[in-house]
Parts: structure tokens; sequence; C-alpha cells
């Protein structure tokens, strides 16, 4: 029974011993590498730069009044389309008591004066009629009385400018009537009827009564960094994506760079405008926050790699081309290649490849 069990556990060992020499035998030995092999493609490849901003209207207007006072009427709701001419509101005019009472006494002595202007005029009609008065004093007395009575129709409309706003030779010309200037969309009326308003002047902007843009013609506004600005001029094309429209890109036009910058959150930042095309089927509302794709490069139809593939020595790009399986081995060969624009994942071939060539890739999984 020992002898069984002796022979027993010097057989294990020695099987234990043997398989581990195989085990540290197979490990040794060198494994087979495998790598993905990779043909070029002809493909369309652009490089662009990403900036941020909103889609606002390339004309929108603030309306103001040419006459202080309080909104008696508002005839038009946010969101209505409008004319050029449409009265928006109406005004009433609150005069300034000194400049009424000014207008009123200028009104009274010209009546005043008209009427004893007229009087005169009538006794030197008397003597003209009688020869006792010449032609000549007559004719100055019916200018007298022609200027007496131009004074009382414009002390009169002077008084109606002050208490209604408007004189009734001009009525057409109403300042209480506050029109659109431009044919577009209200996008806000931030006055209500009762409000009080201030004309525009030399030393004030005005009360708002509307804000009028023309949605026909949208804009996409953002900025880009520094970085990038010396890559994009005037007339380049523009991909915008409006985060409200899912699933739809817009084409632009950059119109515009400005000549000077800004700091945004500590980093330089230009501003740039692009002209957005819109067909009138789609609704795009004023302010909605985008993003523009602005392509600095593009290469249609061209021969392309992976950029991995390429290595790099010195100032020479090669790639190496796979020629044939050696027992289980790949084969390759080096080959130098031209190469052009990059996108960061495909690069462009110039010279040095053909169509039919298989390259050296990624390590296969697993390996």
């Amino acid at each position: 029974m020992k002898k069984f069990f002796r022979v027993f556990w010097i057989s294990l060992l020695v099987i234990l011993f043997i398989g581990t020499m195989g085990l540290l035998w197979v490990k040794s030995r060198p494994k087979v590498q495998t790598y993905e092999l990779i043909s070029p493609q002809t493909r369309t490849i652009e490089n662009s730069i990403i900036a941020t901003g909103k889609v606002e209207p390339g004309n929108e207007v603030q309306i103001k009044p040419q006459i202080s006072g309080i909104i008696d009427a508002i005839h038009y709701d946010p969101g209505d389309d409008i004319r050029v001419g449409d009265v928006i509101a109406t005004i009433k005019v609150v005069p300034e008591m000194s400049s009424l009472n000014s207008a009123e006494g200028r009104l009274k002595t010209a009546e005043i004066n008209y009427g004893k202007a007229l009087r005169e005029h009538r006794r030197n009609e008397e003597l003209y009629g009688k020869g006792i008065l010449s032609k000549e004093e007559f004719e100055t007395s019916q200018t007298t009385l022609d200027n007496a009575k131009e004074e009382v129709d414009n002390s009169r409309d002077a008084l109606k400018i002050i208490t209604d706003g408007v004189s009734e030779k001009y009525d057409h010309l109403s300042n209480t009537l506050v029109r659109s200037t431009i044919t577009g969309k209200i996008l806000d009326i931030p006055v209500e009827v009762g409000n009080s308003v201030i004309q525009a002047n030399t030393f004030n902007d005005g009360t708002t009564i509307a804000t009028v843009a023309d949605l026909g013609n949208m804009l996409f506004k953002g900025n880009i960094d520094e970085s990038d600005v010396g890559k994009v001029s005037d007339g380049m094309p523009v991909k915008v994506k409006i985060g409200a429209l899912q699933g739809m890109d817009f084409d632009a036009v950059l119109t515009y760079i400005s000549p000077k910058s800004e700091e945004v959150d500590n980093v330089v930042m230009f501003e740039i405008e692009a002209e957005i095309e819109i067909s009138d089927s789609v609704m795009v509302r004023a302010g909605y926050s985008a993003n523009a794709e602005i392509i600095t490069e593009k290469r249609d139809s061209v021969m392309t790699i992976e950029e991995s593939c390429v290595r790099f020595s010195g100032d020479t790009s090669y790639v190496e081309i796979f020629k044939g399986m050696e027992k289980k081995s790949q084969l390759f060969e080096r080959k130098d290649i031209k190469i052009g624009m990059s996108d960061g994942v495909y690069v462009e071939v110039l010279e040095g490849m053909s169509a039919d060539d298989q390259v050296k890739g990624n390590l296969q999984a697993g390996q």
C-alpha cells in the first residue's frame, strides 16, 4: 500500500513538472500578430469651424413716438404681420400747461389784432370808394388785414397741435399715430394702453412702442475664437443647425467678420454673421440658439486613407503595403507617399498609392 502511494505521488510530480515546462515553452514562443488591411477609398473630406450663437433678423427696428403723451389705443398684437405705414398705436396728447397758456394768449392777441385790422380796412374801403384814399394806401390796408388773418390761423393751428398733437392742415401727418417704418412681423409691444411715452429727441431715445422685424431675412450671429479667425473669410459656405428645429440644416453664407475682438469669459472672440437661406414653409423665430459649421477647406471625390495608417520619418510620410503571407505572418513593404489635406480621421493621398493597395492598419482585436 505504501509502495502504491509513493509511485502515485512521484508520477503526479512528474506530470506537473512536464506540464509546467510545456506551458512555459508555449508562452515563450513569439505570437503571430495580425493587422487589419485597409484599402484607400474615394470620398469627400472637409475641415470646419464650429461657432455658437443665435438666429436674429437682419432688419429689426424699434418703433418710437414722435410726440410725448399717453397710449390711447394699440391696434396690433405681437406676432401680427404689418406693412409700412400701418398704425400700430394712437397717442393721446397731454399738453404742458405753460405751453398751452402761451398758445391761448397768442391766439387771443392775434384775434384782437385781426379785429382791429378788419375795422381799419372797412373804413379805408369806404374812403377808397369815395376817392379820398389812394389805391396804394388801400392795398396796404388789405395786406395788413391778410397778415392778421394768417396770424390767427397760425395761432389756432399752434394751439391745436399742443392740445391734439396735430393741426387740421396736416392731420394726415399726425404725430399721434405711431406707424410702422418697415414691413415685417411685430416681435414685441412693451407698452400698454394708459402708459406714458416720451418722444425721441436729441437727448432721449424715446419710449419703444413696438419692435418690428423682417423674418424673411434671418442672420446667424455668433463668435469664433481668435485662433480660427484667420481661417475664415467673407463668402465661405456655412451650415446652420438650429436647436429648436431638430433634423434640419440650413445653408448660409458668411457675410461679416468683426474687425475688432471682444472678451467672452476671458477668451478673445470675434463676432461673425452669416445670411441664412430659409424657405417660406419653415417658421424660424428670432432668438433661436444655433450652431454654425463654417467649412474652411474641402476636397471632393479624392483618394483617402485613414490617417492612423500613415507613418512619418522626418519630413517623409509613408505607409506599409501588404505584400502577402509567409506561413502565418503578414509581409509588409514600406512605400513613401505624398499626402494632402486631413480632416483628423482621413487624409488625402496625392501620390504613391493606387486603389488596389492594402496598407497596414491597427492590430486586430484580441491581440
